[in-house]
Formats: C-alpha cells, structure tokens, sequence
C-alpha cells in the first residue's frame, strides 16, 4: 500500500518492469480480475500516472485488473540519453513502450483509458493495433486541428523558463474549475510533482517532448478505427477545449461524447466518483 497523498490512502501498488527498450514504472490494482484496463496519462511539469489515477485505480480494482504507467520520458520510466527528434518519434516509442508492456505482462487485451496525451498515446495504439484493446475512453483530447490554444496551456509549456512552485500551483489551478475545492489536492500535489519536474533527466525529456507540435491523426484513419470509444470532457476545460471531443466525434465511427458542466480538465479528479462510475458501466456496455 502507498500514500498517494490524494488525501487518502488507496491499495495501489508498484513496481518496476524492464522490457527490451524500455524500464516502466508501473502502478496496478485488481491484478485477479480478468478484465484490464491500461490508464495513459498527460503531460505537464513533473506529472506522474499515479497522481492521474490514484482514484481510478482504486474505484476500478474490485471488477478490473488496473495498470497505469509513466510513459517513456516521463516520472520514474527510462528516458531517452540524446532528445528525440520531434513528437511523431516520441509518440512512436511510446506505442512501443506499451505493446511491449503488455507483451510482458502477458495481457492480449486491454481497455484504455487516456487523459489528455494520453487520448492521442490511445489513438495511435488503436491505428496500429486495434486488436490488441477493447472499448476505449478518451477523456479531455486534444491535438486536433480545432484544438484552441489556450494562454493557459501555453504558460504551461513554458514553465521551465523560470520554475517555481508557485507557478506550478497556478498551472495546476487551471486544470480546475473550482479551485477552492480543489485547492486541499492540489496543495498536497505541489511538492512531489515539483520535485520531480526539476529532474534533469524529467526536464531534458519534457523539452524534447515539446520542442515540436504533434501532427493531427488523418480523418480517413480516425474513420477506420473499429472500437467502441467513449469522449469525456469538461465543458470548462482550459487546457484541451471541448471543441476536440466535437471534432472526434464526428470522425470517429463508434464514439458517443459526455460532456460534465462545472469541471476543468481534471475530470477524473474534480467528477471522480461520477467519472468512475461512467467508465465502468461502458466497459460493461451499459452505455
């Protein structure tokens, strides 16, 4: 058991798993269920899987085995020695990363579950190896060409330029919409995220990571993706504006869209319980 400092204590464990290219930092609950569900999470300064979904995990681990990496260059996985050279290379190894992964774990298929970045991990591994994955939620997407580009998340990107923990707090506030509820988690965030964004090895990745915009997927290969995937969005997200998950919806062949009023970007955080109720009953095809 660990304390995730989310202001209770979760049955979350960890470890480390080493594959051919890659060391994987790896959370996980539910390891007897049957059923997995792989969690991707987002970017940000010192962002980690664990503070993504610590509840998740928890509300899940009773029906789903659970797992939730740090992505290549990110927290506690192996990050690359020389930058990469633009974000198609990263997010090529990160599909690697993964398909390795679950080749380790020995898990033919898993539903997903991704945040942010990790909706655009998500739709490369299901362009790639769709039968690999179930049913898919994908929950505040971005990196479409409607995506705006918020003032929030450009002084996000630009964090580095002069850190702080300050900064980050303020950062992190504007993943929220209501911030004075939000404030006791992200307070008990701050240290930790920060600590770990000032690694030189989580700062060297982050810039190479950023260094180059990411390239919209194809329509024609969003029509041709064959699972069911579920949109998530908060109605008041600054960092990846709803306007994305309108833009999925009408590319994507099996995609229904839940949009939570009075939530940011953080829906799994600031919606939990609801969230967490919402993605089980798809998986369970409820909905």
């Amino acid at each position: 058991m660990i304390n995730t400092s989310l202001s209770e204590k979760v049955k979350i464990n960890s470890k480390l798993i080493q594959t051919e290219n890659y060391s994987t930092w790896l959370n996980y609950s539910g390891e007897a269920n049957e059923e997995k569900v792989l969690f991707l999470h987002g970017s940000g300064p010192g962002v980690t899987a664990i503070a993504n979904w610590s509840y998740a995990l928890e509300a899940c681990r009773q029906q789903y085995h659970c797992i939730a990496p740090d992505l290549y260059g990110f927290a506690k996985s192996s990050h690359p020695e020389e930058p990469l050279k633009n974000r198609q290379a990263w997010m090529d190894c990160w599909v690697e990363q993964i398909i390795e992964l679950l080749d380790k774990l020995n898990i033919e298929k898993a539903h997903i579950v991704g945040n942010s970045l990790g909706c655009s991990v998500a739709l490369e591994l299901l362009l790639e190896y769709p039968e690999r994955f179930g049913r898919v939620v994908l929950m505040g997407p971005g990196g479409t060409p409607n995506t705006k580009v918020s003032f929030e998340l450009m002084r996000a990107k630009h964090f580095y330029e002069n850190p702080s923990k300050k900064k980050l707090q303020q950062i992190m506030q504007w993943f929220v919409y209501d911030v004075e509820k939000m404030k006791p988690i992200i307070d008990s965030l701050t240290d930790s995220r920060f600590d770990n964004a000032m690694r030189q090895e989580v700062r060297r990745s982050n810039d190479s990571i950023f260094a180059t915009a990411a390239v919209p997927i194809p329509t024609v290969a969003l029509k041709r993706i064959p699972n069911n995937i579920l949109l998530v969005h908060g109605k008041e997200d600054k960092v990846c504006s709803v306007e994305s998950s309108y833009y999925l919806l009408e590319h994507l062949q099996h995609a229904q869209l839940h949009v939570f009023s009075e939530c940011g970007h953080w829906t799994q955080i600031e919606q939990r319980d609801k969230f967490n109720h919402l993605i089980q009953s798809f998986f369970k095809e409820d909905i």
